[in-house]
């Protein structure tokens, strides 16, 4: 069962910051350099000098300008002490709804709350991841984690909950005016509210103490934690974790497809992607515009453009029997995924990619929009395109109720859970 504690959350004084939106950031891995300096440049207490920090040019008062940890340590360090951050003497849920347009132009709520959950083993009853990992953000997490002694990012995390009993018990809360009000870059509307009525979170815990919970974004912030947790060893504030909950049921639950681009398509390789099309697909002209299959289409389907001929075909394969020859190891649920069918017979088999390829994405890159997709291909930034439907979020519980972590990149939630709403400390 899955362990749900309130939190004494540490947050910024809006009084000291001005605005919330003007300190809160997207997760630190969807920020390139140059969205960095964007946000750096909105306040000097931006949580990117903490989440994502950088070695100082010259030096700076927040280290010796050669350990961008140190930096984050001190920095967090200064803004506690000089009240910049302030940690609330009462432990609280914080219930926020985000209303957001996803790429599919619609216009949705979704609904959730931030709270502190026991780190534990992956497994059936407690916790379960959906996607692979890979050490290099652990490493890079972990030495964060390490100086700051604080969850920056929350981990954002499914629930089973059909009846709605928890948000029942949480949504009076947001009949008020909230505490914070957050428009990103995305016109996403965060809206914040505190809720630490014992009786409200006392439901909420007691609902949730035996659901199982479903890692949505964030693997590599939770396996961190558990490193983390165990380094410390014993009892304490560090055996939990920072999270977003969200009912699997929830109205504005939304995923979206990332679409994968290829590129270093030298001539054996353009063959091999030919003939495994032609002799395991079949491949029919569509056009551009109907690129990114529907979930009415049957089967595993995808959209596929080069730019060496700029047609658009909709490849379905042939016979599900292929992809269980493919996978010959793999649960029936996994065989069923576009996105792992796709990596076995397309990027490993006719490309003959690595695990290692992939995931440091050597002639592989993705799209999470239609338009951006196509056009890498019309401009030819890269060779050739699949276009990916989304993976439903009965399908990402199937797989992950087999043990089994998909492939990188096989689900877009959307929107993302900002850094800086609210913070928990481990000491």
């Amino acid at each position: 069962m899955a362990e749900i504690r309130p939190l004494q959350a540490l947050r910024y004084d809006v009084d000291r910051v001005g605005s919330l939106g003007a300190v809160v950031a997207p997760p630190y891995d969807v920020i390139d350099d140059a969205l960095r300096a964007q946000l750096a440049a909105k306040s000097a207490f931006n949580v990117v000098e903490i989440d994502l920090p950088r070695p100082q040019v010259g030096g700076s008062p927040e280290g010796d300008g050669s350990d961008p940890y140190l930096h984050a340590r001190t920095l967090f360090e200064r803004w506690r002490a000089e009240g910049v951050l302030v940690r609330d003497r009462e432990p609280s849920l914080w219930v926020m709804t985000q209303q957001y347009t996803g790429p599919d132009g619609v216009t949705q709520m979704r609904h959730g709350f931030f709270c502190r959950v026991r780190v534990e083993e992956y497994g059936a009853g407690r916790i379960r991841p959906h996607e692979r990992t890979h050490p290099g953000p652990k490493e890079d997490r972990l030495r964060l984690t390490r100086a700051t002694r604080a969850n920056l990012s929350p981990i954002f995390s499914l629930y089973d909950d059909p009846d709605g009993v928890a948000w029942a018990a949480l949504e009076p809360a947001t009949a008020g005016e909230p505490m914070a009000t957050v428009v990103d870059a995305d016109d996403t509307t965060h809206r914040l509210w505190q809720v630490a009525d014992p009786e409200a979170i006392a439901a909420v815990t007691r609902e949730l103490a035996t659901r199982e919970l479903l890692i949505a974004d964030g693997h590599h912030r939770y396996e961190t934690a558990r490193v983390y947790a165990e380094e410390r060893g014993g009892e304490g504030d560090h055996r939990y974790v920072l999270m977003f909950l969200c009912s699997l049921s929830d109205s504005g639950l939304t995923i979206f497809p990332t679409h994968r681009l290829l590129s270093e398509l030298d001539e054996p390789k353009k063959l091999a992607l030919r003939e495994t099309l032609l002799r395991d697909f079949d491949v029919e002209r569509i056009e551009a515009d109907a690129l990114q299959p529907t979930a009415a289409e049957p089967g595993i389907a995808f959209g596929y453009i080069d730019s060496f001929h700029q047609q658009a075909f909709r490849v379905t394969l042939k016979d599900q029997a292929i992809a269980d020859a493919a996978l010959p190891d793999k649960p029936d649920a996994y065989r069923r995924l576009d996105t792992a069918v796709l990596e076995a017979i397309v990027l490993r088999g006719a490309l003959g990619m690595t695990e290692d390829d992939i995931a440091q994405m050597r002639g592989l890159a993705y799209s999470k929009s239609f338009d951006d997709a196509l056009d890498a291909i019309k401009t030819s930034r890269h060779d050739a395109a699949f276009f990916m439907r989304p993976t439903p979020v009965d399908q990402v519980r199937e797989v992950a109720e087999t043990g089994e972590s998909m492939p990188p990149k096989s689900t877009f939630f959307f929107p993302k859970i900002p850094t800086g709403m609210v913070f928990n400390t481990l000491d």
